[in-house]
């Protein structure tokens, strides 16, 4: 495993923290989209199906295990939990993300590396990831004001990926015949989904103003 590899597991983990440590301590998602927790959920759920089947390193299978059940969480948060739910603005968490996940299947189906059930859903994971964030931009584009917590968790997941393209540059570089087309095209489609909210957000850092989006 390389720094770029790391780095981008580790921002990534911190997005989940982030995001965990909003609705536990403060007991509100206000601003967290329920579509974009749920596509997450899925991509997870159809991303690590041999977590039982095809061990690599307790590193590997406890990253799966702490992806999987936040993702869950999350989403038991915001649908369940008696306080947490009722900061949940519905009205504005409007995106029919379930138009997300048919052409995702459909493209898995058609553009893969191997026809088999598991690689099938692998592939429909990172078609789906690339555009989970969708709903959330466009919640965040509604809502405007963008408080702290929410603005670092949509940064740090878009960093994640960013930190995960260079992981790709870096072993390019330096291993042979490391080349995998689906997971860098949709990798960067899901990192240019960000450019927008990264020049927003620093430049309310630059600024010190508080975050906003475009309606």
């Amino acid at each position: 495993m390389n720094i770029f590899r790391l780095a981008g597991d580790m921002t990534h983990l911190a997005s989940v923290l982030v995001l965990l440590l909003k609705i536990h301590t403060i007991k509100s998602c206000a601003g967290v989209s329920l579509k974009t927790q749920e596509l997450y959920a899925l991509v997870f759920a159809t991303r690590y199906l041999d977590i039982f089947t095809g061990f690599v390193s307790v590193y590997n299978t406890t990253m799966k295990l702490i992806f999987l059940g936040s993702s869950f969480s999350i989403v038991w948060y915001i649908r369940r939990h008696r306080i947490v739910r009722r900061s949940y603005d519905k009205d504005q968490d409007t995106f029919r993300h379930y138009f997300l996940m048919l052409p995702c299947l459909l493209l898995a189906l058609f553009i893969h590396e191997k026809f088999t059930f598991k690689e099938i859903m692998w592939t429909f994971s990172i078609y789906l990831e690339a555009v989970a964030i969708l709903p959330q931009l466009v919640l965040l584009q509604r809502t405007r004001n963008i408080d702290n917590l929410t603005g670092q968790y949509v940064f740090l997941l878009g960093a994640y990926r960013a930190l995960y393209i260079l992981n790709w540059i870096y072993r390019y570089v330096t291993e042979p015949h490391y080349v995998h087309w689906i997971t860098w095209i949709a990798g960067t489609v899901q990192t240019l989904l960000y450019a927008d909210f990264f020049y927003y957000y620093f430049e309310s850092w630059k600024n010190n103003v508080r975050l906003q989006l475009p309606a």
